[in-house]
């Protein structure tokens, strides 16, 4: 319990004084923002801080914080670390950048600002990622709820209540979510789906309370890999694609951009999107103990989720009855259905407006959202005929090498601004070096040695901070040159 109260204190610490550190660094002011300036009753609609918090915080906690914990688990309370330094250095700081700098630019979405701070060929690569990869989160968060609807209704009306039926019904609520206005569905639906998220992060963390005695400490013993198939599954970099969205995740910078144009002041930012990654660190933080917890021990949690085929949807059913009974497990499994299926929604949405943008396609037009929306929704479902942890492995890395990309562009604008850029140069290097590293070794990937997929990552890394100084002095010389005319 100690390890998990030092984390947690780490975590609520980091926001009021990283966080605090990182808004002044950004230095917002009393501008006018996107959503008073282009308002225009559908993307650009101005709303309380409380909503679009909680919005934010609903969008960004897929099934990662959740799913992605659990898994993590298997590696032993060393996850702890990774959730903890990761939220408050690297996820809470990447989140409030993409928002703010987004904000700044008129809500402009993520591939356009990339594009502006590492040029136009990146851009259009981007806008090709960020469209797939919104597809695949679409198509692993619509996985995952219907499952677990279908195990809790698959026996009513004969059967018609099961996995397709409940596949059917979430794709529905796509197409609604994704064309009509964001204060009609998700301005009204999300606060109340976010509440239950919370609930079930709260309710979860007192019953941890009562079962202090299970929860495993990090000791000089325990900092290892202690993940079964530690062989293949190696600590580095497995471990950091694993745990995404409760650590760094590069889908919520496609994510911010949407709150970016709802915000009425600059000085909300860092509640919004800081706070929103903090609070996901600790929801990942309390399922990951939960799972370590709950089974009596990490082994006992990992001969159950072996056997169950790496399911993590069954350990949080699991925990959710045996902890909160009946009622409990209702509300908590509310929150997990919804967290993923707002994700997935928003990720639609946000893929509409990115190619909506790239075709210069006006969002005003009713009809414009539909047909733009409806092939999304076919490839998605499509893809859901894939095996799912295949596109799940693929949908990881490519969220991290998004993150690494948006971390590479934050990095740039502080410099250009003239303000303390190590802060996120230092980010946008180590995920460089995961993400590599594992497209590299993963057995999805090239399965090379891991010392030989290490030793390509750095020198990767190596190459683009290289790359990075030496198109800042030819800058800054290209800028010193038209000074002195």
């Amino acid at each position: 319990m100690i390890t998990f109260a030092i984390c947690l204190i780490f975590l609520v610490g980091g926001y009021f004084i990283y966080g605090r550190f990182v808004d002044r660094i950004f230095g917002p002011d009393d501008r006018q923002t996107p959503a008073q300036a282009s308002q225009d009753g559908v993307d650009y609609v101005p709303l309380p801080t409380w909503k679009i918090f909680l919005i934010q915080f609903l969008n960004i906690a897929g099934l990662g914080p959740i799913f992605g914990a659990v898994l993590g688990a298997m590696y032993g309370p060393v996850v702890f670390l990774w959730i903890t330094f990761g939220t408050v250095f690297i996820g809470a700081v990447h989140d409030y950048f993409s928002g703010m700098i987004s904000e700044r630019y008129n809500g402009t979405s993520l591939p356009d600002l990339i594009g502006i701070f590492l040029g136009k060929p990146v851009k259009i690569l981007m806008r090709v990622l960020i469209v797939v990869l919104m597809v695949m989160v679409g198509t692993v968060f619509v996985n995952g709820p219907a499952n677990i609807l279908a195990g809790l209704t698959g026996s009513a009306f004969n059967g018609l209540m099961g996995l397709r039926f409940w596949i059917v019904v979430i794709f529905v609520y796509f197409l609604v979510a994704c064309i009509f206005p964001i204060d009609k569905i998700i301005g009204n639906l999300y606060p109340i789906f976010g509440f239950a998220l919370l609930f079930m992060a709260v309710a979860l963390f007192v019953m941890l309370l009562f079962n202090t005695g299970d929860m495993p400490e990090l000791t000089r013993d325990t900092l290892r890999n202690m993940h079964p198939n530690g062989g293949k599954m190696h600590l580095f970099p497995m471990m950091f694609i694993t745990v995404a969205c409760g650590a760094v995740s590069g889908f919520h910078a496609t994510q911010s951009p949407m709150m970016a144009r709802c915000i009425k002041k600059e000085s909300e930012g860092r509640k919004i999107f800081y706070g929103a990654m903090v609070a996901e660190g600790i929801v990942a933080l309390i399922w990951a103990a939960a799972a370590m917890t709950f089974f009596g021990s990490i082994e006992s949690f990992q001969d159950k989720i072996v056997s169950v085929g790496n399911n993590a949807s069954i350990i949080v059913n699991d925990i959710a009855h045996g902890w909160l009974g009946k009622f409990g497990a209702i509300l908590a499994l509310l929150g997990v259905v919804a967290a993923p299926i707002t994700s997935a929604d928003t990720a639609f949405r946000s893929c509409r407006l990115i190619i909506a943008e790239a075709l210069n396609v006006s969002q005003k037009n009713f009809w414009n959202r539909v047909w733009l929306s409806l092939p999304l929704f076919a490839v998605s479902i499509i893809l859901l005929q894939i095996n799912f942890d295949i596109i799940w492995r693929y949908f990881a890395f490519t969220n991290q090498t998004l993150a690494a990309f948006t971390l590479w562009a934050v990095t740039v604008y502080l410099y250009r601004q003239h303000k303390p850029w190590i802060i996120t140069l230092i980010p946008a290097i180590f995920m460089t070096v995961v993400c590599s590293t594992y497209i590299l070794c993963a057995p999805e990937g090239l399965q090379l040695p891991l010392n030989l997929s290490l030793g390509i990552g750095l020198g990767f890394a190596a190459c683009c901070t290289a790359l990075f100084f030496w198109l800042r002095i030819k800058e800054n010389k290209t800028t010193n040159q038209y000074s002195t005319l």
